[in-house]
């Protein structure tokens, strides 16, 4: 809790925390507009594949004008200002303390955190598909450089690992967390065709909007919600369902009661899950109480006595008052992620990471493939991503969501079944394969060992 003083420490020092940012998109941008606002904190760099778009996103948020641009790093550093670059190497000088990863590509997102490992750089992953496909690994690989890599705060990942971590430090086991969406079950069959009539836009206001229809439709399609849930498991070692997340239709005033074991009266297999709540019931009508933009975790009073504080101060219980609930109605993206990076600079410390691989995301075909088509990845007309355990994507040697992109199908694959990775032609030689691979060689070997 005292973060802001250790920044405000720094600040008087006149050593800001530096940060170089790859992705100046919504996320970054939001980042942005609080770190002008923030002592302590210089972001330095700006790394993003189309530069004009990125200054276009500056002047909206008044970055340039607040801080003003530079010629160059050295520039930079010199004047207190920023370097816009197309280089995401430029990010990697060891004058910068920090890289924010925010690109929302795996591939690139483990390229990047690679980089930055091999730099000495600690890192903040706003990019949760490259964390799912290999965050385990990047760890691993962090920890052995003697760096941090850390979950984004302000993304809900983060908050529901806070908000798991504070209940077990009081003592109380964690039944079930994660997040509120808009859910359907025809949501995953949407394509970025048809995403702008679920959201209630039309193609001419979400464009206007700049909303990019194949990232919204990941939202939508439950990919981001199993993507989200799989990089919680492995964070948290909550378990992730066996064949998908239910999506049960939820408000916060019936989360002790349906997030509890199916023996007791709720709907989970057992205690220690991650699980979605619907904000709309299944015939369309919206949830009481609806949990759409936060995040929430339930937890059990195991004695008499704890029952009884649960009752005494107010605390949201099942009918017995063993189970309970907290939840956070709202997440502020981006505006919040200068937690992270104060923490990993201050503190050493990540807000949320991915030690063991638990969770993992199988591709799932949207509708007949044929072989000789090529996948358009997460958000796209043609795959979304199932939350499964990762022993059970071992065992089928499922597709990940995030090698889903751009690759080649060998053989037809029937509407509603999980792809193999053998039934797509992969490149061997992608750092994203090759780290994936050695996560799951690794992953082999401590089951065998077991």
């Amino acid at each position: 809790m005292n973060l802001s003083r250790m920044l405000a420490a720094r600040a008087a020092e006149g050593r800001p925390v530096t940060v170089g940012v790859i992705g100046a998109g919504k996320f970054g941008s939001m980042f942005l507009a609080m770190a002008t606002r923030r002592p302590g904190i210089q972001v330095a760099a700006i790394a993003d594949l189309s530069p004009a778009r990125a200054r276009e996103n500056l002047e909206r948020i008044g970055w340039e004008k607040e801080r003003g641009a530079a010629r160059s790093l050295d520039d930079a550093l010199a004047r207190g200002t920023t370097f816009v670059t197309e280089d995401s190497s430029a990010v990697n000088d060891p004058r910068i303390e920090v890289v924010v990863e925010s690109t929302g590509n795996p591939a690139a997102g483990i390229r990047h955190a690679l980089a930055a490992i091999e730099a000495r750089q600690h890192v903040v992953m706003v990019n949760v598909e490259a964390d799912v496909l290999a965050g385990p690994a990047l760890a691993a690989r962090a920890a052995r450089a003697g760096v941090v890599i850390s979950m984004a705060y302000g993304d809900q990942p983060a908050l529901i690992c806070e908000m798991v971590d504070t209940i077990r430090a009081m003592g109380l086991p964690v039944v079930a967390a994660g997040k509120g969406t808009k859910y359907l079950p025809r949501f995953h069959e949407s394509t970025p065709e048809t995403v702008w009539g679920y959201y209630g836009l039309s193609p001419e206001d979400a464009a206007k909007g700049g909303m990019n229809p194949q990232m919204f439709n990941s939202f939508l399609d439950g990919t981001k919600s199993a993507i989200e849930m799989a990089a919680i498991a492995n964070a948290t070692g909550l378990e992730p369902p066996e064949d998908g997340l239910m999506f049960p239709a939820c408000g916060v005033q019936d989360l002790p009661h349906l997030l509890r074991p199916s023996a007791e009266g709720g709907i989970l297999p057992r205690k220690g899950m991650v699980e979605v709540i619907s904000s709309v019931e299944r015939d369309g009508r919206p949830v009481a109480g609806d949990l759409r933009w936060g995040v929430y975790a339930t937890f059990e009073g195991e004695t008499d006595y704890i029952r009884r504080c649960f009752s005494e101060y107010g605390v949201r219980t099942d009918d017995t008052g063993r189970y309970a609930a907290l939840w956070r109605p709202y997440h502020l993206i981006g505006l919040e992620l200068g937690v992270s990076v104060a923490s990993v600079a201050l503190r050493r410390e990540p807000t949320g990471c991915s030690d063991s691989w638990r969770g993992d995301v199988a591709s799932t075909a949207k509708r007949d493939l044929k072989a000789g088509e090529v996948l358009d990845g997460e958000g796209g007309a043609m795959v979304w991503g199932k939350c499964i355990p990762a022993t059970r994507a071992l065992r089928e040697d499922t597709l990940p969501i995030g090698l889903a992109h751009g690759v080649k199908l060998l053989r037809d694959v029937p509407k509603g079944a999980a792809l193999r990775q053998s039934d797509v032609a992969l490149d061997s030689a992608s750092e994203a394969v090759r780290l994936r691979r050695e996560m799951a060689e690794a992953a082999r070997g401590v089951l065998a060992a077991e």
